[in-house]
């Protein structure tokens, strides 16, 4: 079996930078294990898998099935990947339809082309109030001595998130280095699996960032996921709240690096701006 295989950075419009995901185009479902093998070997922090349906084809087909899988499980829901999913089809694909719908776990996500960048459909995960001195010591292991402000949690994404304290410089948020083995040794009820660290942003000064994240998951099998659509649907609910802004551009500040737009629709959901960079072409052989 032969199966085209591409890999793009997400989130970004250089290549290196951004987030890499493998996309793999499936013409019949696999065994669920063969997506995890297959996961594995690309070693990225996701590999989207994508399916035809309806018997259209690439080109001309407007729905399509999508799963992603990390090098150790599968996930419910992924934005960079549906990104470079989307990129796939309509830069190399030339897929002619102004929007794509892609069937998920997470129900059905949209996709449209704007100028140089892919908007996303996706929805908005709010966080809670978490009690800090329930997780005193995850909280220790990820961010050690720096002031935290606030501390919240998402149960539809189980993400636990950290927002540092605004007297905070962002080069505290950068130089960052938790382990992973103390953040799984804190945590192993299962409630969490990742935890985001923010900080309010410079929307003053070009290009004007409303908040600064990075994200870590370590029970998903990748210390630091570079840059995290799926991660946003939770800081952009936060941040927009405390903001009072439904339009923000968000940078995420890992080795990496990548920008998103953010904007909070009237129908309670969230576009997801982006840009993607398709960096190899290639055949799976199996």
């Amino acid at each position: 079996m032969e199966i085209p295989i591409f890999t793009v950075d997400s989130f970004t419009n250089l290549p290196f930078k951004g987030n890499p995901a493998a996309v793999c185009l499936i013409e019949n479902e696999l065994r669920d294990d063969l997506y995890q093998s297959i996961a594995a070997e690309m070693n990225l922090s996701e590999t989207a898998f994508i399916t035809r349906r309806n018997s259209m084809d690439y080109s001309s087909g407007a729905r399509f099935g999508l799963r992603w899988f990390t090098p150790t499980c599968e996930m419910p829901l992924c934005g960079h990947a549906t990104l470079a999913s989307a990129a796939v089809l309509f830069y190399m694909k030339k897929n002619v339809n102004p929007v794509l719908m892609f069937e998920t776990m997470r129900g059905e996500l949209y996709v449209r082309q704007h100028e140089e960048s892919l908007i996303m459909d996706f929805p908005l995960n709010k966080p809670n109030p978490q009690d800090q001195h329930e997780i005193k010591n995850l909280l220790k292991a990820v961010v050690g001595d720096v002031p935290i402000q606030d501390v919240c949690y998402n149960p539809t994404t189980r993400n636990l998130m950290i927002r540092l304290a605004d007297t905070c410089d962002r080069s505290e948020l950068t130089s960052l280095k938790p382990e992973a083995e103390a953040l799984l040794k804190n945590e192993s009820t299962g409630k969490i699996k990742g935890v985001i660290v923010t900080m309010k942003g410079a929307p003053t000064a070009q290009p004007g960032y409303d908040f600064y994240s990075r994200y870590f998951s370590p029970w998903l099998g990748v210390l630091e996921d570079p840059v995290c659509g799926s991660a946003h649907t939770v800081l952009a609910a936060y941040w927009s709240e405390k903001l009072n802004k439904k339009k923000m551009l968000a940078y995420q500040c890992s080795c990496r690096g990548g920008e998103l737009g953010l904007e909070i629709r009237d129908d309670g959901r969230l576009n997801i701006i982006g840009q993607a960079q398709i960096i190899l072409q290639g055949t799976l052989k199996i």
